[in-house]
């Protein structure tokens, strides 16, 4: 019996209905009821109904949440209010401190000290997100961005299926706000699965979520197992609630994944002993948390009490400490640097360090091993810096007492890459290999970091297809890359026409980066990122940087009389000199093009430093905007700095500054600066 249009119409409706229920069912409240092949026959009928009538198929159908054509690129959404970063409390102290502002703030609002209650969740480490819902149909969902703008990724997260794509009886407009985040199960299978396919593995969950969300290809996001924890509520429209609880009930009521590990406080001991109980139990979750939200309930209170900066007083997190763990430290070893210079790294006990096996750690430089005193066969303490590198903090105090520790550690007298005797230059603070024409493993870091992404950024390129290139005798320096061939990349197993082509297109596209990123990716010792530019700036081509002066090169901001000279005679060399003319044979660009951006920018005559890892913002991009907007960019604090900009593990510029009196800035400072200049009264 043929159905009729009506009928096929209330099936594929109700299809919709079941078939959101079970995903929420599993991917939210991990209770499925049906088995996958019941689900995936339901999904099939949908999608076969929707094939057959596609004048039924629907924006929230189950069936859209992949399917849509690649972007171009992302839009940017201005958000419909806010999302503001929180302020941090590390300490118990700075929590109390916290407490004590906020119940006087609310005193002098008229809100009895006693009646002040706080909401206490875990503070799930992945990415902020607004998904903005109308009429009930999810329209748009943006990343947090500056706070202000964010990149819309709508049909990115339309293939969670932790979010709704759907919600009933819902009011006429409501923004949700959470944090996509990858489960360290998923993320180690994730892993797993890169490494055996000859990928590049993710630093750690967090990384891979973004990563996935920033996708142009929705497929790609769609194949990583992403979910989300549902926070709060932004702008709303027909809905009116009174505290943060009660928005933590309407999300979960309303179908969205909410931490059932939220409490409300009236008692600030129990709010500690919360806090500290996160603190030992994050190990045995599922998804990575780095704190504890702690909220005002009484939302006219909380917005009453108002924003500083960025940050709303209402709110604030507890920051664990990073991840550390003691193990045995095997051996201190020794690789050799792109630049020449001997780099100990630390041989370990394989020890689980927030949710990662760590085998090697950095040990950073022949002054650091020394100022930490680390040995053969020391219990050293270990931390995952900003829980990505693994690093070796220091000996135990246990080990240091022991009367029969290993001789400290010295570098090596040959280069374990090449065998030539390494030497210690007498102005010098690192022992070098001075084999720079020839040491593999001088040129096998070198070709590293010329395709790296803040150099040539040549897709397709990475660590291991260098390392194969190399051995194989394809290239015997960065400037052979420019005359592979097909034919060369198709002999080579896992290479097809089709990659092959990728790869070449993708080095044709590096003749395209301008010069200070030329500069930059020739890898010459002391020319990082930012002085690649202020050089860039000062002389404008490789040709007049070469002609300089050591003299003249210590007038670029940033660039010191001993860095100036290293840099004149690095490129007076003769292996440079053949190196820069092979690559100006294929096309490089060794000059800069047009004026010095923002030249009469709103940050004109301001020279910043950057310190420590600015949140969700890497220090290249942020030199390029502070320089298109007409800032300087440099590496060393000095009285003629006018800002550093200081994130997480500053080191000892930030110490400088303080003593210079230089301003201290946090990247939302900086994004303020950039948006609206200096005020008059700074």
């Amino acid at each position: 019996m043929k159905r009729t249009l009506a009928s096929v119409e209330k099936r594929a409706a109700e299809l919709r209905r079941v078939i959101e229920h079970h995903n929420h069912r599993y991917y939210v409240l991990d209770d499925p009821e049906v088995s996958d092949a019941d689900y995936d026959a339901l999904l099939n009928e949908l999608r076969d109904l929707e094939e057959q009538h596609p004048e039924l198929r629907t924006p929230d159908s189950p069936t859209q949440r992949v399917g849509a054509k690649p972007l171009d690129k992302f839009e940017p959404v201005r958000h419909l209010r806010p999302m503001y970063s929180l302020a941090n409390a590390r300490n118990e102290e700075e929590l109390r401190a916290w407490d004590a502002r906020v119940r006087k703030l609310a005193a002098d609002r008229g809100t009895p000290l006693e009646q002040v209650e706080y909401v206490s969740e875990p503070k799930i480490d992945g990415l902020a997100i607004s998904l903005v819902y109308e009429n009930g149909i999810l329209t748009r969902g943006a990343t947090r961005g500056d706070g202000e703008v964010g990149e819309g990724v709508t049909q990115n997260l339309r293939t969670i299926k932790a979010i709704p794509l759907r919600v009933e009886d819902a009011p006429a407009l409501v923004e949700v706000r959470g944090e996509v985040y990858l489960p360290r199960s998923a993320f180690a299978a994730l892993n797993e699965q890169r490494a055996e396919a000859g990928e590049p593995t993710f630093a750690n969950p967090r990384n891979a979520a973004a990563g996935a969300i920033r996708q142009l290809d929705a497929a790609i996001t769609a194949s990583r197992p992403l979910s989300m924890w549902c926070y709060g509520l932004g702008a709303m429209e027909g809905i009116d609630l009174d505290t943060h609880a009660a928005e933590l009930e309407w999300l979960s009521q309303a179908g969205f994944k909410v931490t059932p590990d939220w409490k409300v406080h009236t008692d600030l001991e129990a709010l500690v002993r919360e806090c500290r109980r996160w603190e030992e139990e994050r190990e045995g979750l599922d998804y990575e948390i780095d704190g504890v939200v702690v909220k005002v309930n009484d939302l006219d209170v909380q917005r009453g009490l108002g924003v500083v900066g960025r940050e709303p007083r209402g709110a604030i997190a507890w920051k664990f400490a990073p991840m550390t763990a003691t193990t045995t430290l095997r051996s201190v070893m020794w690789n050799v640097g792109r630049t020449g210079h001997m780099v100990p790294f630390a041989n370990l006990e394989p020890v689980q360090v927030s949710g990662v096996t760590v085998k090697l750690a950095t040990l950073h430089n022949e002054e650091d091993l020394r100022r930490k005193d680390v040995r053969d066969g020391d219990e050293v303490i270990v931390m995952r810096a900003g829980d990505v590198i693994p690093q070796v903090v220091s000996p135990t105090p246990k080990a240091q007492r022991n009367r029969k520790r290993s001789p400290p550690p010295k570098p090596p007298d040959r280069c374990p890459a090449c065998g030539t005797p390494t030497i210690k230059p007498e102005e010098g603070v690192w022992t070098i290999c001075p084999n720079r024409a020839s040491c593999p493993g001088q040129i096998f870091q070198a070709v590293k970091h010329f395709v790296s992404k803040g150099a040539m950024d040549i897709d397709g390129l990475g660590e291991k297809q260098a390392y194969r290139f190399l051995s194989e005798g394809l290239i015997k320096d960065v400037s052979d890359i420019y005359s592979l061939t097909e034919e060369q990349l198709t002999e080579l197993e896992g290479f097809g026409e089709i990659s092959a082509s990728n790869l070449l297109q993708s080095i044709e596209r590096s003749k395209e980066v301008p010069f200070f990123r030329v500069l930059y990716a020739l890898g010459i010792p002391g020319i990082g990122y930012v002085n690649a530019r202020a050089l860039a700036q000062q002389f404008g081509s490789i040709d007049a940087l070469m002609a300089a002066s050591p003299e003249e090169i210590e007038e670029t901001p940033g660039i010191g009389p001993v860095l100036a000279r290293t840099i004149a005679e690095t490129l007076s060399e003769d292996t440079t000199r053949e190196l820069i003319e092979r690559l100006r044979g294929h096309g490089l660009k060794m000059a800069s093009e047009g004026p010095p951006p923002g030249a009469d920018g709103k940050l004109s005559g301001l020279t910043f430093v950057l310190t420590g890892t600015l949140p969700d913002l890497s220090r290249e991009r942020a030199s390029e905007m502070i320089e298109a907007a007409g800032g300087k960019v440099t590496n060393s604090v000095s009285r003629k700095t006018d800002y550093v900009v200081a994130g997480s593990e500053p080191g000892s510029k930030l110490a400088k500054a303080e003593e210079l009196g230089v301003a201290v800035i946090d990247k939302d400072r900086l994004l303020d600066l950039l948006e609206n200049g200096r005020p008059p009264e700074s």
